[in-house]
This record gives structure tokens, sequence and C-alpha cells, in this order.
């Protein structure tokens, strides 16, 4: 069993889900799938994970989260329109 923590994010119109609850001291990995053409959805960023992917339509993207620090964390799009958080504890 592998000790990595996976959760699978659908971008169309915003994120779904947009909260997303992390293990502390797990590493994550978050997949990112764009469905949806809508312009500013094509970035997806972090300047608190400091993690910034292209999200090509219908093809997954896989960030890998470093969980060592517990508390509260924002992504959003290319143009901060839609937002996430991310909680680790």
């Amino acid at each position: 069993m592998s000790d990595v923590q996976k959760v699978n994010v659908n971008v169309a119109g915003g994120y779904e889900p947009n909260v997303i609850n992390l293990k502390q001291g797990v590493p994550a990995e978050i997949t990112f799938t764009r469905t949806n053409a809508q312009g500013c959805l094509d970035v997806v960023h972090s300047n608190d994970l400091d993690f910034e992917e292209t999200l090509p339509i219908d093809e997954p993207k896989t960030v890998t989260i470093a969980t060592d620090k517990p508390g509260e964390f924002d992504f959003s799009c290319g143009m901060d329109m839609f937002h996430g958080t991310i909680n680790i504890k």
C-alpha cells in the first residue's frame, strides 16, 4: 500500500472539490483535470504552496504537495477568479 494521499480535482467552471483535506506528514498528489475550455482555468497556481501548472483540456496534471506544515493554503486559476483551499492537519 502506497503512503501517498491522492486527490482528483475536476476543473470545469471552478474546482470540484474546492476544499481538499490532507493529513500532515503524508506526501500528497493532487491531479487536476480540466474539462471545460473556460479561459482562466487553463492555469492553476498556489503562492502558498509554490506551484503553477498549465492545464490542457482533458489532460490530467499532477502536483505534488509538501505536507510538512499544517495550515490552510489557497490555490486559484490564473486570474485569481476561481479559488480552492488545501487544509493540512
